[in-house]
């Protein structure tokens, strides 16, 4: 929030939050982080609704809406429902060396199971479904650092969620859309990552910040597939600060 890219105090993602509260625009978080950090920040900034867990739940003024198919807490927790089908082992030891949990967020998660690694998420989905598991995928969230000895020697990484294939930003955009009866036209959103790239035609118009394609320059043939995505200049905070006050005062 008050560091730019260079690590540098920056008071320009707070201004962003600042302007849609005076716009009255209401702002509403989304990650693949879980229920505390959401409702934390959420309560913070003084919006009562926020989407967790790579679209697998929305809060909607505290009440909670699961996106996740025939997956649904009960008595056991949906992450533990994905543990049992096997799908987390069997993606640790086929790319050993190249994937491990992200460690220590993956744990406490109530859905999905968070790696960090470098591997094709496509390639992987399909490799579950070869060997019989349905129902699940795996989704590129962004770049991440945190690394153990294990991946040491690989380029890059980047977080990765095992969840519901039922489960997206997506969904969990347009399904707040629908609750609060707004159009496409008159929302945006702003992401730095593939999995947030897919929310796109959701809104009318969706930014990237400038690290989204620093980080994984392959990001622009996504791109292509949509008419309304926009680069911001700035990184991190200053490019959503960027993309909020083009867009507002956008005619």
């Amino acid at each position: 929030m008050f560091r730019d890219a260079d690590h540098k105090p920056t008071n320009l993602g707070a201004r962003a939050i600042e302007a849609c509260l005076r716009a009255e625009v209401e702002l509403v978080l989304m990650s693949g982080r879980g229920r505390g950090s959401l409702a934390e920040d959420a309560r913070l900034f003084g919006q009562t609704s926020y989407i967790y867990e790579a679209g697998a739940c929305v809060v909607l003024d505290g009440e909670e809406h699961w996106l996740t198919g025939e997956l649904q807490p009960g008595g056991v927790s949906i992450h533990d429902q994905i543990t049992a089908t096997g799908a987390p082992a069997l993606l640790l030891e086929h790319y050993a060396g190249r994937l491990e949990y992200h460690d220590p967020w993956h744990s406490g998660r109530e859905v999905s199971h968070l790696f960090r690694g470098l591997v094709d998420a496509f390639e992987a989905t399909a490799l579950l479904q070869e060997r019989g598991i349905g129902g699940l995928r795996l989704v590129d969230n962004g770049a991440v650092h945190r690394r153990s000895p294990a991946l040491a020697e690989l380029p890059a990484l980047r977080a990765y969620h095992l969840l519901p294939e039922a489960a997206s930003k997506a969904t969990g955009v347009a399904f707040h859309l629908r609750a609060r009866g707004y159009e496409r036209a008159e929302s945006f959103a702003v992401g730095d990552s593939r999995e947030d790239l897919s929310c796109a035609p959701q809104v009318g118009t969706f930014w990237l910040v400038a690290n989204a394609v620093e980080k994984d320059p392959t990001i622009r043939e996504a791109i292509a597939q949509y008419d309304n995505v926009r680069v911001a200049e700035g990184s991190h905070g200053a490019g959503v600060y960027e993309a909020v006050i083009s867009t507002l005062i956008a005619p």
